[in-house]
Order: structure tokens, then C-alpha cells, then sequence
């Protein structure tokens, strides 16, 4: 028996007494990007306390591990999920689709629950806490939505025993585990400094997508800057544009290597097709994270933790092979026992690592051996890159810097027409993560990370 219960009654009771600032829905799109980014990086960071529950439809659009991981969640969700809807793909959070679902750890970390076709495929979230409480949605006709949120003490009893009495009819056990995380919350204290500051923050967020306006300016530093910033808030866009159909055909892909039987000629070609798609991703995400940095729309800076650099290679390694197998180029890696620990952020240096390999072995000949080393040099590590070609027995440097940068965070080889982040955006990333790159032509690619206090 289908509860009398759905999502859509519950948009719908949010939705009154809104004011109706009908938006289109590129627009809603963005504000709930926004909504979601601020929620978590300015609000619910320090009021979680470790524990918390949230609710959402019908996607998961938390994309902080700390959250999945430490939160209890419940998500209404399409059947085949996560082979989602392209459609619905828009409303997950920008720098949240990186991965397929599937391969993310936490994925297993939040009960899913069938989504009705009465429920609708408009996003909703709640957030609790025990100090804030968040709902989150958007209601309303195609090109004329309202982003809705609420706070306040009855709408948040109201929502609860809405979504109590959906669990109820259709998952009774799950409304049992739902009311006992809920309970273990304790009494909750409204966050009032939150429902004053939400919508100003959002504002002020949305507003900073506006590219910058100089009038009679003299000054050719500023006005190079805001074009910079220009440029890179446009490649933040077409990096997400172009990551959410690669993320989609992986989904289609997985989904059909599990449930039809095939050629193993035809398996085979389709797990190429999906290499290619993650090294794609892969890619744009690191184009994103560099516009990020140029634009000022990163997050703050994290504070850098003591991670095993050799450890991080070891786990990347069967991902280069392949990588470079497909390209005839053989790797070898060098990594001495009991380095000691570096400063980074281990999560962001994976990702850059893989570009880094990428980006310097594209255009490669067939044939030629990468070698990858790790030594200690000083208080710091050093990550070498070199270049020994089939046909010598000399080392080459790494090829680096091939063709002319275009704008502050890309460069294009118009031999090839390929796309890489550019000397400068390498060096910010890296610079980021603590490490210091440099390029001699005798000593090949080379990046130092300070070793941690302590070794």
C-alpha cells in the first residue's frame, strides 16, 4: 500500500506563503548549487557536532564525506538509481559529481528508498542537527520555480511528521530507525543566526558569478584580473557541463555490464569506453578545481594533514598501468622504504596526481618508459618525472609546456588540439596542496612536498 504521503505534498505545504519570485530553471539550478555549497561549507560546519540525519529527493546533493559519513540518511530515489535521470542530473551539487556513485565509499552509508511517480523529480533536503535545521527545496512549472527554504520550528515539525507518515506506510522499519536517530539528537535549538544570514549569504554568493564591471578604469592589472576571473567562472561552468554526461554514459555502462550477458569482445570494449570517460572527469575536474582558484570561489584553504605520499602512489599505480598501457607506454616506479610522511590533503593530491601523469605523458611515443621516483631531499620529498625513450639509452626530460597557454588556466596543443591546465594553474594547485613544482629541461618534472613535524 502507497502512503497518501509525497514528496510533492510536502513542497507543496512548504510552498505557501512563499513569495512567488518565479525563476527559470537554469537559474534554480544555480541557487540550489549555491544553497547546497554555503549550507555546508559556512553554516553546517560548525554546528554538526559528529551526528545529525538528513533526507533528500531525489538525489543525495550532500557531497561532503565528513557528512555521509558521520550523518544518517534516508533518500527517495528513482528506480535504477544511481542511473538517474540525465534530466535530474543538473540539480546534483557542481563539484559533487567526481565519481560514480557506485565507487564512492559512502555510498552505502544511506538507506534508499523507491520514489513514487507521485512524488515528483523536484530536489528536496533536510538537514538536522541538534543545533541547526535546514529544509531545502524547489517547487513549481517548468521556467517557473522557487527556491524554498525553511527553518523554523513548525515547519520542521510539520516536515517531520510528514516524512514520518510517508516511512510509515511503505518502509515502517525505516520509520523506526528515523524517529530513533531523531530522538538521539535530544532537544533541538533553532538556528536562528542561520535563518538571518542564509539568504544575504546566497545573494551574496549568486552575486559574485556576475563578471566584474569597471567604468574609466586606468588600472590594466585590475581589469586583467576580472577578465581572468571571467574566463576561469566560464570553465567552471563547462567543466560541470561536460563532467555530468561522462558521469551518465559510466552509469549506463555499469548498469549494462551487470544485468545483460555479452561478448567478452564487446565487455571489453565497453570498459575502454569507461577508462576513457573516468580519465575524462578526472581531467575536468582538475580543470575546475584550478578555475576555482583563479575566480576565489575555492573553499578557504585546509588545513594540510600527515599523509604517506608512497602510500598514495601504490594505491594510484594499477590506474596508471592501464592508463598508459592503452597508449603503449611502460612505467616504472621507484619508492624507497620508510620515507617519511608528508604535508598535504590526501583526498585533492590523488586527484592531482592523476592529472599530473596525464598531463605529461599525452603525446608520448609508443614505446617510451615513464619513471616515476620518490626521494628525500632535505626537509622535503621530491617527486621526479623522467623520460626514457625506446629509441635512446640517455634520459630525456618529461615534455612539458607544449603549445601556448590560452587565458590564466588552460593550454592548448594546436598540433593535437588537446586542452591541459597550464604551467601557472599546475603550480596554484599544487601550491594548494603544499607542494612546489619546478621544470629544468636536465632534471625533468619535479615537485617537493614539505615532510611533516614530527618524522
Amino acid at each position: 500500500m502507497k502512503s497518501n504521503v509525497t514528496i510533492r505534498n510536502i513542497q507543496d505545504y512548504l510552498w505557501q506563503g512563499s513569495s512567488p519570485n518565479y525563476i527559470d530553471d537554469d537559474t534554480s539550478r544555480r541557487m540550489w548549487w549555491c544553497a547546497i555549497e554555503i549550507i555546508q561549507k559556512e553554516f553546517l560546519i560548525d554546528n554538526h557536532q559528529n551526528v545529525g540525519i538528513w533526507v533528500a529527493s531525489p538525489l543525495p546533493v550532500i557531497n561532503e564525506k565528513q557528512y555521509l559519513r558521520q550523518f544518517a540518511g534516508w533518500l527517495w530515489a528513482p528506480e535504477g538509481f544511481p542511473y538517474f535521470n540525465y534530466d535530474y542530473a543538473g540539480y546534483l551539487p557542481h563539484d559533487g559529481s567526481k565519481r560514480d556513485l557506485e565507487n564512492n565509499e559512502c555510498f552505502t552509508k544511506y538507506k534508499i528508498l523507491k520514489l513514487s511517480p507521485e512524488d515528483g523529480y523536484e530536489p528536496f533536503l533536510m538537514i538536522i542537527t541538534q543545533t541547526f535545521q535546514c529544509i531545502l527545496t524547489i517547487s513549481g512549472e517548468k521556467n517557473k520555480k522557487t527556491l524554498i527554504m525553511r527553518s523554523d520550528e513548525q515547519s520542521l515539525r510539520k516536515v517531520i511528521q510528514l516524512i514520518d507518515t510517508k516511512m510509515r506506510f511503505n518502509n515502517p522499519e525505516e520509520a523506526d530507525n528515523f524517529k530513533t536517530y531523531l530522538n538521539s539528537l535530544g532537544n533541538l535549538k533553532i538556528n536562528y543566526e542561520f535563518s538571518q544570514n542564509f539568504w544575504p549569504t546566497l545573494s551574496s554568493k549568486l552575486a559574485g558569478f556576475i563578471p566584474s564591471i569597471n567604468f574609466q578604469t586606468s588600472e590594466k592589472i585590475s581589469s586583467n584580473k576580472s577578465l581572468e576571473i571571467s574566463e576561469a567562472k566560464l570553465l567552471e561552468a563547462i567543466s560541470h557541463e561536460v563532467r555530468t554526461p561522462l558521469a551518465t554514459i559510466r552509469t549506463l555502462i555499469s548498469s549494462t555490464l551487470k544485468k545483460y550477458n555479452m561478448d567478452q569482445t564487446i565487455r571489453n570494449r565497453l570498459k575502454e569506453i569507461d577508462n576513457e570517460c573516468t580519465e575524462q572527469i578526472d581531467r575536468f575536474g582538475l580543470i575546475f578545481n584550478a578555475a576555482e582558484l583563479v575566480s576565489g570561489e575555492s573553499s578557504p584553504p585546509q588545513q594540510l594533514a600527515s599523509i604517506d605520499l608512497g602510500d598514495i602512489l601504490q594505491k594510484l599505480l594499477p590506474f596508471w598501468v592501464n592508463q598508459l598501457k592503452r597508449r603503449g607506454i611502460s612505467l616504472r616506479v621507484e619508492i624507497p622504504d620508510d620515507l617519511p610522511k608528508v604535508l598535504s590533503n590526501s583526498e585533492k593530491l590523488e586527484l592531482m596526481l592523476r592529472g599530473l601523469i596525464d598531463k605529461n605523458t599525452r603525446g608520448l611515443k609508443e614505446g617510451s618508459l615513464l619513471i616515476l621516483e620518490l626521494r628525500p631531499a632535505g626537509q622535503k620529498i621530491k617527486l621526479q618525472l623522467r623520460l626514457q625513450k625506446k629509441d635512446k639509452i640517455s634520459r630525456d626530460s618529461v615534455s612539458y609546456q607544449v603549445g601556448s597557454d590560452i587565458g590564466p588556466v588552460l593550454n592548448w596543443d594546436p598540433q593535437t588540439g588537446s586542452l591541459q591546465l597550464s604551467q601557472s594553474a599546475m603550480q596554484k594547485l599544487l601550491a594548494s596542496l603544499g607542494g612546489h613544482i619546478t621544470n629544468r629541461r636536465d632534471t625533468g618534472l619535479t615537485v617537493f612536498f614539505p615532510i611533516s613535524p614530527g618524522n
